[in-house]
């Protein structure tokens, strides 16, 4: 086991540095890397071990509460049309159409094309919000969409389970089976919604006065798994229990702080995920089936894709609905456990689960090249066409030892006032549609963009910038955006702000220019106040 868990490692790692020189993401790596491993230590059987399969799923549990932190009851709320209409119409049109089709072209009897239907209908919440996060795209118009249907769906694996459980008992009554899964869900929403609302503010309090940064992400693990084990107790999905888990801790003053301790465990947990996925591709399963892969994998995508473009269609512009669509044709995670639990209960036969299975993973891995392409495909597809609260394109300058200002928030307008009163040249960045258009009326040079990405700062001409200046409050992103700026082969002066120390201490590893502690500024106006003083220069920034 030592041999496979450190062959595992060196593939993964020297695979991903390889294909991260051609922008492909690192799920395709992982996955590529769990088929060389299965077929190395020949361990097809392995998938099957529940222990590898349980463990790999807390990567999608800390994903789905780290998408709950953004998404308290009150916004939730706010989205209800998005996630109960939409995300319902999404799943009961393709379940029904991928039912049809099991029944009247394919023979097949009716448990058996409800659970696949069911199935086939799902998407993939792990890659799509994975990468949705990474480029930001998630509070664009298309990603709110896409997440209003991943959050619905994952209230539907609920139902989805119980089904293939009254399927496969013959014994427990149908009556017995629901009223239960009722009291479940009432029991786990009063007591982690009663826990978020008198618990879990004072719970962070004691653990971050420790002044163990340790005890403060045990703290968190605790939460996470605990509530994730509560709501797999009461027969829910780990992650549905994780991400109202989420929504409750979202409400506290720790929110920011717990995200960020989360993310090395997510993205790890994710890996193994994506690993196991790629153990389960049996290429001799392919080449025998190879005809009937070929014609069920464009049916599954294109059925999917036309059926969420018409839904959001009527609430929305065509482009939106189009990328909305494009981001969801693929088959989900989820959809491999339910093939699983299929073919253990005797609904579904062998071959029949391994040609769904090789169907879902190419489906996975067609992915990450559609997300990271998707306004590409959207204008090939149709013609351009602004969508909902989104910033019509800015024609950038030919810039040359100009300055480049990443976030037009409180700070950053501050830091525009100051170099408008100079003759240098600057431009800003933001993602922010309404900030850019306030911007944009007072003739302040503004993208709409992501300073995050190469292509971003590619676009405003890095290489030839003079200086750089992070103004952003999210730390996370904050540290994203130094690490691209260090990556990148440029002269400019980078000059970033945080919040606090231990900020700081994290962005030693890139060499930025200098980094302004806005804790340590404010201390230091406040004495040189008290001596009557005058500031430096970076008063005024504050």
């Amino acid at each position: 086991m030592l041999s496979i868990i450190v062959s595992a490692i060196l593939i993964s790692t020297l695979l991903n540095i390889f294909l991260k020189r051609y922008y492909i993401p690192t799920i395709i790596g992982y996955i590529a890397t769990g088929t060389i491993i299965a077929y190395a230590f020949k361990l097809h059987t392995a998938v099957n071990n529940h222990d590898l399969r349980e463990i790999a799923e807390f990567g999608i549990v800390f994903l789905m509460f780290t998408i709950g932190l953004e998404f308290s009851f009150a916004s939730l709320k706010k989205m209800r049309r998005e996630v109960f209409l939409n995300g319902t119409l999404q799943v009961a049109l393709s379940t029904t159409f991928f039912a049809l089709v099991s029944v009247y072209v394919l023979n097949f009897d009716l448990k058996t094309a409800l659970i696949i239907s069911s199935a086939l209908s799902l998407s993939s919440t792990a890659i799509v919000l994975k990468i949705l996060n990474e480029t930001d795209d998630i509070n664009k118009p298309y990603g709110r969409h896409v997440l209003a249907i991943l959050l619905l769906q994952d209230i539907a694996v609920i139902p989805i389970l119980l089904m293939i459980t009254m399927f496969s008992s013959v014994d427990q009554p149908i009556a017995l089976l629901l009223l239960e899964t009722v009291f479940g869900a009432i029991v786990l929403l009063v007591i982690l919604g009663l826990s978020g609302k008198y618990i879990l503010d004072r719970f962070f309090t004691l653990a971050s006065s420790s002044g163990s940064s340790e005890i403060f992400i045990a703290s968190v693990l605790l939460i996470v798994m605990g509530a994730s084990f509560l709501a797999h107790s009461l027969g829910f999905s780990y992650s549905f229990g994780a991400f109202i888990a989420g929504m409750t801790l979202a409400e506290t003053r720790f929110k920011e702080q717990v995200e960020a301790d989360l993310i090395p465990f997510r993205d790890l947990l994710l890996g193994i995920f994506f690993i196991t996925v790629g153990m389960q591709i049996d290429f001799s399963i392919i080449f025998e089936n190879l005809w009937k892969i070929l014609m069920f994998l464009p049916l599954i995508m294109a059925s999917k894709v036309l059926i969420t473009y018409f839904i959001i269609r009527y609430v929305s512009t065509t482009r939106t609905a189009l990328k909305t669509a494009l981001s969801l044709f693929q088959v989900g995670e989820f959809s491999l456990a339910v093939f699983e639990l299929a073919r253990s209960g005797h609904l579904l036969s062998e071959s029949v689960g391994q040609i769904l299975i090789v169907v879902v993973v190419l489906s996975m891995i067609l992915t990450p090249f559609v997300l990271n392409n998707i306004s590409f495909l959207a204008d090939k597809i149709i013609e351009q066409e602004i969508e909902d609260e989104e910033v019509p394109s800015y024609k950038i300058p030919k810039l040359k030892n100009h300055t480049i200002v990443i976030g037009y928030g409180h700070l950053g307008k501050q830091v525009v006032r100051l170099l408008k009163q100079g003759t240098s040249d600057y431009i800003v960045i933001d993602n922010n549609p309404k900030l850019i258009e306030k911007a944009r009326a007072h003739s302040i040079p503004i993208i709409f963009g992501n300073g995050a990405l190469k292509d971003t700062l590619e676009s405003v001409n890095i290489a030839e910038a003079s200086s750089i200046i992070v103004t952003i409050e999210n730390s996370q992103k904050l540290e994203l955006i130094s690490s691209t700026i260090d990556t990148m082969d440029h002269n400019a002066y980078a000059v970033v702000k945080v919040n606090r120390k231990d900020e700081k201490s994290r962005l030693k590893k890139f060499h930025l220019g200098h980094v302004i502690v806005q804790d340590d500024d404010t201390a230091d106006k406040m004495v040189h106040m008290s001596f009557h003083k005058k500031l430096p220069i970076v008063d005024h920034l504050n």
